[in-house]
């Protein structure tokens, strides 16, 4: 991609912006300068239509990628995912069902999810419907073509590929299930401190020295401190934190598009407590490129990925305020142990570390015992 051209386009949406953020310098002296939020930058590194991180480039995910996500961890999450499905379509005797994974990248959870539901139900390739949604054209090919592959040794019902905007205008019926993998943590979030006793938004700005640079702003939208309020979040002085809007404005889409069934979400996260907790004094921001981690966002616009912890108080109350019910709620490495991961473990004499089963049997200990995977990754089950 060419970088320059979104770094322009930024910096020209920063020079004609309304917005004046400022800075103080040492010797206490304000200057303002135009800038826009942090919300909207970051939007226009992940979410431009031509230049944006998840909507331009090669294959984000993997091994040539810049991360990775669970489903490239075997096919572990897979399965537990699949015997989730089948049982709640069975509890239902609904014979009208979707899965639409949202977020689906390269379609590799997906593919392992249709196997794994296939292996529970023999008639599950000719009876559901699965729908993949993802924005970058180098992922849905990707999926397709896996797709593909995977039609013609089933046999089965064509699986759909769109993208988001595709998908948010199509009429669903009939019994759903979405499937939310690592999605709402890479929603454009607004920052916030507290400064002088004050909630202030970080905002940035164009330097001709140092390029792209925080600024602290007024509040752009009078939202922000009513979602920190309702999730009982106060800022320690100087204290940075994130709040995420539009997971709240997606979950209200989403229920109104939604007739009848739930909504699965898989992402590290934390409740509120925990979110703004003092050894968060500079929030839960990072980003990641070329499988290295930093936290500074104003470097390669467009070129890396953005990201922040889910706030899981907040995510609960915006769903519950737009008419979602929640029926779950756990550590993933509960949901896996509720949804049959120990009978993916599978004996063999060892000699072999590279067999099919020490592969599996490494892939569940890897989910069950890393710290990250484990603890940190949430399970949220909400429904209509």
């Amino acid at each position: 991609m060419n970088d320059n051209e979104l770094k322009r386009r930024i910096e020209q949406n920063i020079y004609e912006s309304a917005f004046q953020g400022w800075i103080t310098d040492e010797g206490g002296i304000r200057r303002t300068m135009p800038c826009i939020s942090f919300r909207e930058y970051m939007n226009s590194c992940l979410y431009d239509d031509i230049y944006g991180y998840y909507r331009s480039g090669a294959v984000r995910i993997g091994k040539d990628g810049d991360f990775y996500t669970s489903s490239a961890v075997g096919s572990v999450m897979a399965r537990s995912l699949a015997a989730y499905a089948v049982n709640y379509r069975r509890e239902l005797g609904e014979p009208a069902f979707q899965i639409v994974e949202w977020g689906a990248g390269t379609g590799r959870l997906s593919t392992q999810l249709v196997n794994a539901c296939i292996s529970f139900d023999a008639e599950w390739a000719h009876q559901v419907r699965h729908i993949l949604v993802d924005d970058n054209p180098a992922h849905r090919e990707a999926a397709a073509v896996a797709a593909e592959l995977q039609l013609a040794e089933a046999g089965g019902r064509q699986i759909s590929i769109l993208s988001s905007r595709q998908a948010g205008a199509m009429e669903w019926s009939g019994l759903s299930l979405v499937l939310a993998n690592e999605l709402l943590d890479a929603f454009p979030v607004h920052r916030v401190q507290l400064d002088g006793g004050e909630l202030v938004e970080l905002g940035v700005a164009c330097d001709e020295v140092k390029g792209f640079r925080y600024v602290r702003m007024p509040l752009t939208d009078e939202r922000i401190e009513h979602s920190l309020a309702r999730s009982g979040i106060k800022l320690r002085e100087g204290q940075i934190t994130e709040v995420n809007l539009d997971a709240e404005a997606w979950l209200g889409k989403l229920g109104r598009q939604l007739k009848r069934g739930r909504l699965v979400v898989i992402d590290y996260g934390h409740e509120a407590q925990e979110y703004a907790s003092e050894h968060r004094m500079q929030g839960t921001l990072l980003c990641y490129r070329k499988h290295q981690a930093s936290d500074n966002p104003l470097l390669f616009p467009g070129e890396q990925d953005i990201t922040s912890h889910v706030n899981y108080t907040q995510i609960r109350d915006a769903a519950e305020r737009q008419g979602w019910r929640t029926v779950y709620y756990a550590t993933q490495k509960q949901f896996l142990l509720d949804n049959g991961i120990m009978e993916v473990l599978q004996q063999h004499d060892g000699r072999d570390p590279f067999s099919a089963e020490a592969r599996m049997n490494r892939a569940v200990r890897q989910l069950l015992l890393s710290d990250q995977m484990s603890e940190a990754f949430k399970v949220l089950v909400l429904e209509k």
